[in-house]
């Protein structure tokens, strides 16, 4: 089958497509790990009852802000050195990061480590998003990118096989040495042209992470970039990962296990992924796509709260809708790249879901005050409330991306 202007379906499948789904399989395998291990690792270390959500809130935050600052550093030296470079240095941070936690025995080295991780991690998806968007046709770049978060958060299911199979200290040097193993797949990966060309031109301000302050529509932009993908990780930061409690409150007929929240959620991320990237390509539309997935979302969110003292199947079940719902994450990166020019691509595109993902830290110590002032699901549903609203006002206000020429660069004054 051949697409128009001679572009063939065997492009998506390229190596930089294949190689940055496999980089961020394993990225979602260790960014989803400590969710899945909370308990057990805690509970190593003496903990039990309020502890394990407390102290469980403390190492995701301390994960979070080292993917805060993963992201600015991974972003600035996107733009500065090259996409490839940023690829094969934040992964071997984090799989270095992730085999010395395996080691680990005190709490503090716990947080330090989890932090460490947490920086290497948070380079992956944007470099990877970033190439795959500037190697590929128009036409078909939305499925390139379909295919590296779909394949990409398949790494969850993996991560809760291997933690319910080894003790949790072996989870995380499985996790460290398929990162190491993935870096000999790098080597035969060829640097996106538009960087390339634009390394070649004189006078081209690269990687300048304050020019996204200095301009109003540009800063409007990224930070309306940044807020549609917050509904996501409110669900996976909130109501996931802190599911075996929430069970609890629900009624649920018998215990729930984070891991296996984790794991079903994700299952169905790989499906609503999937999904979204088809049909936008059939729509032809970004905005259209992340709209009706907000909106599944809002649906899936009333399911888990209004299910009732069901079976922990029927748990998992929400979950997995929940997943499905999420599964605009991979159209939010691609939008989030498309926004910016060639010379900001990287750092928005890698900082973008970064400073999502880092909205954990606010998101989980809003819900921490909340639910002590009105209980663990209202203080949950009004904290979602308000990342939901936040995600449809920013998205009535991006332009949509889906045939935008991508060959251009961000003019600072």
């Amino acid at each position: 089958m051949e697409l128009k202007e001679h572009v063939s379906v065997r492009d998506i499948f390229s190596m930089p497509v294949i190689v940055a789904a496999l980089g961020y399989f394993v990225d979602i395998y260790d960014l989803v790990l400590f969710s899945i291990v909370r308990v057990p690792s805690l509970k190593s270390f003496g903990l039990g009852g309020k502890e394990l959500i407390d102290y469980g809130v403390f190492l995701l935050n301390m994960q979070m802000i080292g993917m805060l600052v993963g992201g600015i550093l991974w972003g600035w030296l996107g733009d500065k050195k090259g996409r490839l470079k940023i690829m094969f240095a934040s992964i071997l941070l984090y799989s270095l990061a992730n085999i010395a936690n395996g080691l680990v025995t005190t709490l503090p080295a716990y947080a330090v480590l989890r932090f460490i991780a947490g920086v290497g991690l948070a380079g992956e998806l944007g470099a990877g998003i970033t190439l795959v968007s500037e190697v590929l046709h128009t036409r078909i770049r939305g499925y390139g990118t379909m295919l590296v978060a779909s394949i990409g958060v398949s790494g969850a299911i993996l991560a809760n096989y291997v933690a319910n199979t080894y003790e949790w200290h072996n989870a995380f040097f499985i996790g460290g040495g398929l990162g190491l193993l993935l870096l000999a797949a790098r080597v035969k990966v060829a640097e996106s042209g538009m960087f390339k060309k634009m390394e070649e031109k004189s006078g081209v301000s690269r990687g300048n992470m304050f020019a996204l302050f200095t301009d109003r529509g540009r800063f409007l932009r990224y930070i309306n970039s940044i807020m549609i993908g917050v509904p996501i990780w409110f669900v996976v930061g909130v109501l996931i990962t802190f599911s075996p409690e929430f069970a609890v409150e629900l009624g649920t007929t018998g215990p729930v296990s984070a891991g296996n929240a984790v794991m079903f959620c994700y299952l169905g991320l790989v499906f609503g992924d999937l999904s979204s990237g088809l049909l936008s390509q059939l729509l032809q539309s970004r905005k259209k796509v992340i709209l009706l997935f907000m909106l599944l979302t809002v649906g899936a969110i009333a399911l888990y709260f209004l299910q009732g003292n069901r079976s922990p199947q029927f748990f998992y079940a929400v979950c997995a809708i929940l997943g499905f719902a999420g599964g605009y994450w991979a159209i939010f990166v691609t939008v989030a790249a498309e926004q910016f020019g060639t010379n900001l691509r990287a750092t928005v595109a890698t900082t973008v879901p970064n400073f999502v993902r880092g909205m954990v830290v606010p998101i989980t110590m809003l819900f921490q005050f909340s639910k002590g002032f009105f209980g663990l699901e209202s203080g949950a549903l009004l904290v979602g409330a308000l990342c939901i609203s936040a995600a449809f006002i920013s998205l009535n206000s991006l332009e949509e991306t889906f045939h935008k020429d991508l060959d251009y660069y961000e003019e600072f004054l």
